[in-house]
C-alpha cells in the first residue's frame, strides 16, 4: 500500500457480532482498581523495606542453623522431671482458659446485641459497643496480663484472676465481633412477628433472635476456648498463673531439656483440647436427626388429617345445639369435627359457645427430645459442672472477678497519658520495628502457606495420605504458641527482631494454611471440570480453575493475618525478640503507667487503621 492509498472501510458488523479491532480486550481501570493496585504496590515496597529493617535473609537463616543445632543438642534428651506438677499446672491452665472463655461469652452477648445494627438501642450505643470491641481486640492478652498482675498481684490466686480477666477481656474482641455479625445476618421475620404481638424489644430478642444465632454462638465459643487454651499456656510467663510459670523457670535457669519436656506437654494438651472442641462442635451442630424429622412429619400428618376430618378424633365430641345426652341413641346426636362442619356448611348445628378441641394433641407442641437436643442438654450440664470445678480447683471465687475490677480501674485511670513526653524516639523506633516484623513474617508465612494449602485441601490434594500429612503438619504447627518459639529462637540466635520474625513466620504458616485450605475446599467444581475437559494437567487446573476462585478469600485472609501479626509482634519483645514489647515490659516493671498507656494507644491506633484498610479491601474484592 502506497502513501496515497487509503484503507478500505471495515465491513459493518452484523447484529450481535463484536468488532475486536474496536472493543478493548483488557478490563477498564476504575478508580477502585487503581487504589487497590496502589495499596498492593505499597505493601510490597514496605515488605521489601522490612527485610532490610529486621535483617532477615536466607543467608542469615543458614548461618543461624548451626546455633539452632547446638540448642537442640542441649535440649536432648527430653526430661519430664516433676511430671505431676507439670500436669497439675496444665490442668490449672485449662481451667483459667475455660473460666476466661465463659466470662468473655457472658459479656459479649449483651455487647454484641448493642453492636449489631438491627438490634442496637441507639446509634451512640452502637458506636460505643463497636469501639469497645475493637479496643479489646487491639490489646493483646499478654499486655492485659502484665497490667492486671501489677494491679491484682503476682502469682497465687491473684495471678490466676489476672489471667482469667486478661483472657476474658481480650476474647471480647473476637467473640463480640463474630456474635454481632451473626446477629446482623438473622431473618427478621420471627422477631417482627413477636413484636407484632405486643412484646417488648427484649422479649423479641430472646424469642425471635436468640434461637437463630444460638448455633453460631456455640460454635464461636468452642473455637475461642481452643484459642484461649493455646494462649493461656504462656500467661504464666508474666506471672498470670498456669504452666507458663514452670516454663519460664526452666528457661531462665537454662535447663532447656526440662523446658522442652514442658513444651511437649503443652503441645499434646493443646492438640487434645483442639480435637475435643472440634468433636463437641460437630456433635452439637453437625446436623439434624433424620428420625426426628420422620417423627415430626408423622405428627404433622396426623394433625392435617384431623383438620380435614379424615382421621380419628380423640377429643371430646362437640355437643350439638338441643342435642340429647351422648349415651342416648338419637338422630339429633352427632360426633361432628368443627372444621369438617365448617367445610360441609354445618355451622348452624354447632354450638358457638362450646370448647373447640385442638386439631392435634398437645404433645406436638413440645419439641421432641431428639439425639441432638439430648446432646445439647448433656454438654450444657457438662459445661456448668466444669465451670464449678474450675472455680473450686483454682481457689478463685466468682465474686473475686468483680471485686478485682476496683484495683484494675485504679490502674487503668493512670494509663491515660497527660502529655506526649512518653512519645520518645525509642518508642517510635520500636513501633516501626514491630510493623516491619509483622510485614516480613506475614509475607514469609503466606509464601509457604499457599502451596501447603493446596496439599491440605481435600478436593485438590493429590492423594489422601498427602492430605492427611499436610493437615497433621498444620495442626502441630498451630499448637506451638509463637512466644515459646520466640523464646527458643532468642536462646539460639540472640536478641533482636530476627528470632521474632522466625517465630511469627512459623505461626503464620499454621494459621494461614488452615484458612486457605478451607477456602479452597469451598470453590465451585464447575469451572474445574470445564478446564479439566480441555486436557489440562492437574497443576494447570489448580492455577486456572481453583486459585482464581479462592483468590478473593486468600487476599482478605492475608490482610486479616497481617492485622493479627501486628498485635502478636507487640508482645514478642517481652522475651527480647524485637519490637515495641521490650519497652512495654520495661515500663510495666518500673510502674511507668503513662508510657504503658501510650504504647497501648500506639498499638490501638495502628491496628485500628490496618483493620479499617483491610476491611475496605475485602469489601472491594469479595
Amino acid at each position: 500500500m502506497t502513501a496515497t492509498e487509503t484503507r478500505e472501510p471495515a465491513a459493518p458488523t452484523r447484529p450481535g457480532e463484536l468488532d475486536l479491532d474496536t472493543v478493548p480486550l483488557r478490563p477498564p481501570w476504575p478508580w477502585r482498581r487503581v487504589v487497590l493496585a496502589a495499596i498492593a504496590v505499597t505493601l510490597v515496597a514496605l515488605t521489601w523495606w522490612g527485610f532490610g529493617r529486621t535483617g532477615f535473609s536466607i543467608g542469615a537463616v543458614i548461618d543461624g542453623w548451626a546455633d539452632m543445632r547446638r540448642l537442640i543438642d542441649r535440649m536432648l534428651p527430653i526430661r519430664f522431671d516433676d511430671l505431676d506438677r507439670t500436669v497439675e499446672l496444665a490442668i490449672e491452665t485449662f481451667f483459667i482458659a475455660f473460666v476466661g472463655t465463659a466470662l468473655a461469652i457472658t459479656l459479649s452477648i449483651p455487647i454484641a446485641f448493642m453492636a449489631a445494627r438491627n438490634t442496637t438501642v441507639h446509634r451512640f450505643a452502637f458506636g460505643t459497643a463497636r469501639g469497645f470491641i475493637v479496643m479489646m481486640r487491639a490489646i493483646p492478652d499478654l499486655v492485659f496480663a502484665l497490667i492486671f498482675v501489677r494491679a491484682i498481684g503476682l502469682g497465687g490466686v491473684g495471678g490466676i484472676v489476672a489471667g482469667i480477666l486478661a483472657i476474658g477481656l481480650n476474647s471480647i474482641g473476637m467473640v463480640g465481633k463474630l456474635y454481632a455479625d451473626a446477629i446482623e445476618q438473622i431473618d427478621e421475620g420471627p422477631r417482627e412477628a413477636v413484636l407484632s404481638t405486643g412484646a417488648t424489644r427484649n422479649q423479641a430478642i430472646v424469642t425471635g433472635a436468640l434461637p437463630q444465632v444460638l448455633p453460631a454462638f456455640i460454635g464461636v465459643g468452642l473455637y475461642r476456648l481452643d484459642i484461649n487454651f493455646r494462649t493461656s499456656t504462656v500467661l504464666g510467663y508474666v506471672g498470670a498463673g498456669g504452666i507458663g510459670q514452670l516454663l519460664q523457670l526452666y528457661l531462665s535457669g537454662l535447663r532447656y531439656d526440662r523446658a522442652l519436656g514442658v513444651t511437649v506437654v503443652i503441645v499434646v494438651l493443646v492438640l487434645a483440647v483442639e480435637f475435643l472442641s472440634a468433636a463437641v462442635r460437630k456433635s452439637i451442630l453437625g446436623g439434624v436427626d433424620p428420625y426426628a424429622e420422620r417423627r415430626l412429619t408423622r405428627r404433622l400428618g396426623r394433625g392435617i388429617r384431623r383438620v380435614l376430618g379424615r382421621g380419628r378424633v380423640d377429643e371430646v365430641p362437640i355437643p350439638v345445639v338441643g342435642a340429647a345426652p351422648a349415651h342416648h341413641h338419637s338422630d339429633e346426636v352427632e360426633l361432628v369435627d368443627p372444621e369438617a362442619a365448617r367445610l360441609l356448611d354445618l355451622s348452624d348445628r354447632v354450638d358457638p359457645n362450646a370448647a373447640v378441641p385442638l386439631p392435634f394433641d398437645r404433645e406436638t407442641l413440645r419439641p421432641p427430645w431428639t439425639p441432638q437436643r439430648r446432646r445439647m442438654a448433656f454438654y450444657s450440664g457438662l459445661a456448668l459442672v466444669t465451670l464449678v470445678v474450675s472455680f473450686w480447683s483454682t481457689g478463685v471465687k466468682p465474686w473475686d472477678l468483680l471485686t478485682s475490677f476496683g484495683d484494675i480501674l485504679s490502674v487503668s485511670t493512670r494509663l491515660i497519658p497527660t502529655s506526649f513526653d512518653w512519645f520518645t524516639p525509642d518508642l517510635r523506633a520500636g513501633l516501626i520495628e514491630t510493623l516491619a516484623m509483622a510485614l516480613v513474617s506475614t509475607f514469609i508465612g503466606l509464601t509457604m502457606a499457599i502451596p501447603l494449602a493446596f496439599l491440605a485441601a481435600r478436593n485438590v490434594a493429590p492423594a489422601r495420605w498427602i492430605y492427611a500429612a499436610a493437615r497433621t503438619i498444620v495442626v502441630v504447627v498451630r499448637a506451638i504458641p509463637e512466644l515459646i518459639l520466640a523464646v527458643l529462637f532468642v536462646a539460639a540466635l540472640g536478641l533482636g527482631p530476627f528470632p521474632g520474625v522466625l517465630a511469627l513466620s512459623i505461626g503464620t504458616i499454621g494459621f494461614a494454611t488452615k484458612l486457605f485450605a478451607d477456602s479452597i475446599e469451598e470453590v465451585r467444581q464447575g469451572p474445574r471440570d470445564a478446564i479439566d475437559a480441555t486436557g489440562a494437567t492437574r497443576l494447570q487446573e489448580s492455577f486456572t480453575g481453583v486459585l482464581p476462585q479462592a483468590m478473593p478469600a486468600i487476599i482478605g485472609t492475608s490482610l486479616y493475618i497481617l492485622d493479627i501479626n501486628i498485635r502478636a509482634s507487640t508482645i514478642l519483645g517481652i522475651v527480647g525478640a524485637g519490637g515495641i514489647g521490650f519497652y512495654l515490659i520495661q515500663a510495666t516493671r518500673t510502674l511507668n503507667w503513662e508510657t504503658v498507656g501510650g504504647i497501648i494507644l500506639m498499638v490501638f491506633v495502628t491496628v485500628y487503621l490496618i483493620e479499617r484498610l483491610s476491611g475496605w479491601v475485602r469489601k472491594q474484592l469479595i
